[in-house]
């Protein structure tokens, strides 16, 4: 019988994969692919996307690092990936890069579906304006209240609505136009069951 301290010493484990680094993020290591129709400007705090839709930048800290190892590739790296605020920042900011080169380039879009017994939405002007920060148009939406919500939506959102019961938004900035279609879906959320608001 061999005794459980000694089973440790007899018992070597193997790996048939290399070792480099012990600490590396998945997602920060690989390289992003920069279309032609895209400007990057770096600089110390933040990295200026420019592109067929406009202009954005996403800000840096002061250990991420922007390499070219090729005319159309960009690599994202830190400066010790031991350090474990850094290996976070690490993928956390190579996706927000990634995110704003495809939000100049080609924008993102979100269907918003209207599931229930007589729900309505329709894209109206509003009469407010462009007052307060919107775009001069608003939701009307009927969700089985007594009365109908009224929605502004905002410069950087355009809205469709190509039936009664369906909404499509775009917006060159995801994070924006993921907390816009968390504010429609927030006036009337689905009931767990059968998914209908």
């Amino acid at each position: 019988m061999i005794l459980r301290s000694q089973l440790g010493q007899t018992v070597r484990c193997f790996s048939s994969s290399a070792r480099v680094l012990k600490h590396v993020s998945h997602i920060g290591r690989e390289p992003i692919r920069v279309p032609e129709n895209v400007t990057l400007n770096p600089s110390a705090t933040a990295l200026s996307i420019s592109g067929p839709l406009g202009t954005t930048s996403v800000p840096l800290q002061s250990y991420m690092k922007i390499e070219f190892p090729e005319p159309s590739m960009m690599a994202v790296t830190v400066e010790d990936a031991e350090i474990k605020v850094q290996r976070q920042m690490w993928g956390t900011t190579r996706t927000l890069i990634f995110n704003a080169i495809t939000g100049m380039t080609e924008g993102f879009t979100v269907p918003l579906y209207l599931v229930g017994v007589g729900y309505r939405v329709a894209l109206e002007e509003d009469p407010r304006g462009s007052a307060e920060g919107g775009n001069g148009k608003r939701l009307n939406m009927k969700l089985g209240y007594s009365h109908s919500v009224f929605l502004p939506i905002p410069t950087h959102i355009k809205a469709e609505v190509p039936s009664a019961t369906k909404i499509i938004i775009s917006c060159t900035d995801k994070h924006q136009l993921g907390l816009f279609a968390a504010k429609v879906r927030s006036y009337r959320k689905p009931e767990p069951y059968k998914g209908k608001y």
